[in-house]
């Protein structure tokens, strides 16, 4: 993947409230697994190493259905990328998943 490509796809998740940063730390939240992959090639591609990703809930969907919440974590060091400006424009300190509303 290239970066600007992978730059878009991170812009998206900041919209989307599933990425938050934290310094240069960026937390990433789903319910579907081939997006935590996504996430660590875009990651990658623009020079970041993810850190870790953890299953840490069930979150219900429906009234009968439960799934999985992973949470990733991956450090980025963007000083040529715009994505913390992005985020401090478009992002939110907490994902769409937070309980604590």
């Amino acid at each position: 993947m290239l970066p600007p490509e992978a730059e878009k796809k991170m812009q998206c998740w900041i919209r989307s409230r599933h990425l938050i940063c934290s310094g240069n730390l960026y937390v990433f939240e789903t319910v579907d697994y081939s997006a935590v992959e996504r996430f660590a090639e875009c990651v990658t591609a623009l020079g970041g190493t993810v850190i870790a990703v953890d299953a840490v809930d069930k979150v219900w969907i429906g009234d009968h259905r439960q799934v999985i919440l992973y949470r990733s974590k991956a450090s980025l060091h963007t000083p040529h990328h715009k994505l913390k400006p992005y985020w401090i424009k478009y992002g939110n300190f907490r994902t769409r998943f937070d309980q604590g509303v």
